[in-house]
């Protein structure tokens, strides 16, 4: 993977990476909830974009309920939509130290391990790229979002004591899932965008570092993934020592590319709502092109969406984002 990360770089057409999985859902007949539950669906639906789109690298479904849901929350599904955290978990130090570090057989985190083995085995030619969510993220889910933004504050001990258990079982996953066969890691962090800079650093990338460090070797890569982030939190996020870092749409991606080192990946920011899902093809390969142009100065850059792409996105949207890569390749 580092070697592929430096072929990337050094090569002169841009690639693209979007976070795109729902529409492969469609694309087999199931809904959404029968990929987040069962391993097999799940896989079939990435193996069917793989076979229709020339994505760079492989991703799997961003599901950020799974690690909540092992440790415990109940999580709120429907057909058609993405699983949602229905209430916190945890409330206090007391009940932060109580808290259980989950096995890697709680919840639907084995269908998660079986759909990442199933893809690697599947899908040869090119990364593989599991994902989870981030420490910081998934500990505002057990403790409620709002809540956390305050208790960071007021206490501490409890955020960083939920924060060591959250990244103990993270870790754990991630390795589960590289022995699964996958080439790296998109970790999402997207809370850890409402922080400032020194907040960042200190709740959230500190334990991913963590992470990364017990993670990353020259055939495994980890991409850092925070859509929340203006541009106030990107030092924090280049502390993690991660090899790709993924912006969302808020992002203003040159900048984002003159704060970032030429040898990591730099990746966004096409809006998945306003643009993939909401846009008329046309649209949609304007709005692709003009990123490309933008940042046609920086051989570092890889096209992406700003965040995982929604559930009915039109496969036309889709076609177009590949076609306005193909069309700038072509004319370099």
């Amino acid at each position: 993977m580092k070697q592929w990360i430096t072929d990337a770089i050094n090569n002169p057409k841009r690639i693209a990476i979007p976070i795109l999985t729902h529409p492969g859902i469609e694309m087999t007949g199931k809904t959404v909830l029968n990929a987040v539950t069962d391993g097999k669906i799940h896989a079939e639906a990435i193996k069917a974009l793989n076979d229709r789109y020339p994505s760079a690298a492989t991703t799997v479904i961003m599901d950020l309920t799974v690690e909540s849901e092992a440790f415990g929350c109940v999580i709120n599904f429907s057909e058609d939509e993405v699983p949602a955290v229905s209430h916190r978990l945890v409330s206090s130090f007391e009940e932060v130290q109580q808290l259980s570090v989950p096995s890697l057989s709680a919840g639907r985190v084995p269908q998660y391990i079986l759909a990442n083995q199933l893809t690697a085995a599947a899908i040869t030619g090119k990364p593989v790229l599991g994902g989870c969510i981030g420490p910081y993220s998934l500990a505002g889910r057990l403790f409620d979002m709002t809540e956390i933004m305050m208790a960071i504050y007021t206490e501490p001990d409890t955020i960083n004591l939920l924060l060591k258990k959250c990244t103990q079982f993270l870790t754990e996953y991630c390795r589960a899932l590289k022995v699964a066969g996958v080439n790296g890691m998109i970790i999402a962090e997207p809370a850890a965008g409402l922080l400032s800079d020194d907040d960042c650093l200190q709740y959230s990338s500190l334990y991913v570092k963590q992470m990364i460090d017990a993670l990353q070797d020259d055939h495994f890569s980890v991409i850092l993934h925070n859509c929340g982030n203006t541009g106030q939190c990107t030092q924090a996020m280049l502390y993690t020592g991660a090899r790709g870092y993924h912006f969302g749409n808020a992002m203003n991606m040159t900048d984002a590319l003159e704060t970032c080192p030429s040898d990591v990946l730099v990746m966004g920011n096409l809006d998945p709502v306003g643009i993939f899902k909401m846009s008329t093809p046309e649209q949609m390969k304007q709005a692709a092109m003009n990123l490309l142009e933008k940042t046609a100065g920086y051989r570092n850059f890889v096209l992406s969406s700003g965040c995982d792409v929604p559930p009915d996105t039109p496969l036309e949207n889709v076609q177009a984002f590949y076609d306005a890569l193909a069309e700038f390749n072509n004319s370099k």
